[in-house]
């Protein structure tokens, strides 16, 4: 099975946003290969090259480069089952932003969510990390996935947790007002992560919609859901989510396999069995960020060199010349 996750249902919301924008469905799907019918198979999986294509195409035949946000628009906390009834349940936003943060791959293994508490400023930092390189839908999929957790937050607080202002770590756009006005807060751009800031006040206000053991019953499916899937899924991806979650200060190869309950040799073994290994797990993790970062333009190659772990900045722009084919200056 692939390790990539994106139910059929996110098919057909994207179907029908193409049907609502005047573009045929049918021909969208067939031109990249998958039979209509095949929306119609609740277990049906498109692999991550077929979704790239799919989206690169429905930006193609709409013209649409805001084609993320309006998808986004459409996917209310009803469109996200079991994770968006359990959200619905919730006693407070902190306890719907742990929620989404451990269980988000029960709905999508796109992008995986993580919050940090900025202590000095008060604020909450709500990042969205890619977990595969998405390459030119990347904002797309983040302007679709970002608006659909923010409409999910915004149904189980009505009114009373504004965000602050969303980032993203890519060039502004020429639809940056529409962008805003979609969000419902400032949108920054060029910014050194995806996501939004709020308040740390606003965390745990009580929810008028609370249901406390709803919410548990909820959880309990989303764990034996999460389950099934970690069974599903390569010892590579897992490892690989777990460095970019981490997205620093990467936990060693003894580290790692004390995470997943074996000894290290065990561990390089179960690799091998995949065709990889750690270290070419770690480099992948480090090549994926590397140019996330210099896209982003926020950090020096100095810096970038250094959250990634490599004490001598040579070295990483001898790896860097070695993965693109060009220094990290001249890539940027």
């Amino acid at each position: 099975m692939s390790d990539f996750l994106l139910p059929v249902h996110y098919l057909r919301q994207i179907a029908e946003q193409l049907r609502v924008m005047g573009t045929d469905p049918v021909d969208w799907l067939l031109q990249c290969g998958v039979e209509p019918r095949q929306l119609d198979d609740l277990g049906y999986q498109p692999g991550l090259p077929l979704f790239c294509r799919l989206i690169e195409h429905a930006l193609d035949l709409t013209d649409e480069p805001a084609f993320g946000l309006l998808l986004g628009e459409r996917l209310g906390i009803n469109t996200h089952g079991i994770l968006g009834y359990a959200a619905l349940q919730s006693e407070s936003l902190r306890q719907a932003i742990q929620l989404v943060e451990r269980y988000l791959a029960v709905r999508t293994t796109l992008v995986t969510l993580r919050h940090e508490h900025d202590e000095a400023a008060q604020l909450e930092h709500i990042q969205f990390v890619p977990s595969y390189p998405l390459g030119a839908i990347q904002r797309t999929v983040l302007e679709a996935v970002m608006l659909a957790i923010k409409n999910v937050f915004d149904t189980i607080t009505p009114g009373s947790a504004r965000v602050n202002q969303v980032n993203f770590p890519l060039p502004a756009t020429d639809y940056a007002d529409l962008a805003s006005a979609m969000f419902n807060c400032p949108v920054a751009y060029a910014q050194p992560w995806a996501g939004f800031t709020l308040d740390s006040a606003l965390l745990d206000l009580p929810l008028r919609m609370a249901d406390p053991v709803a919410f548990r019953e909820a959880e309990q499916i989303c764990q034996r859901e999460l389950m099934k899937l970690s069974e599903k899924t390569s010892l590579t991806a897992r490892i690989r989510r777990l460095m970019l979650e981490k997205q620093n200060g990467f936990p060693s190869l003894e580290v790692t396999a004390r995470l997943f309950h074996m000894t290290p040799r065990t561990l390089h073994r179960h690799l091998l069995d995949e065709g990889t290994t750690f270290k070419l797990i770690l480099e992948d993790v480090r090549r994926t960020l590397a140019v996330e970062h210099l896209k982003a333009g926020r950090l020096t190659v100095q810096e970038i060199a250094y959250s990634l772990g490599y004490n001598d900045v040579a070295n990483f722009r001898r790896a860097f010349k070695r993965w693109e084919g060009v220094p990290p200056t001249a890539f940027r």
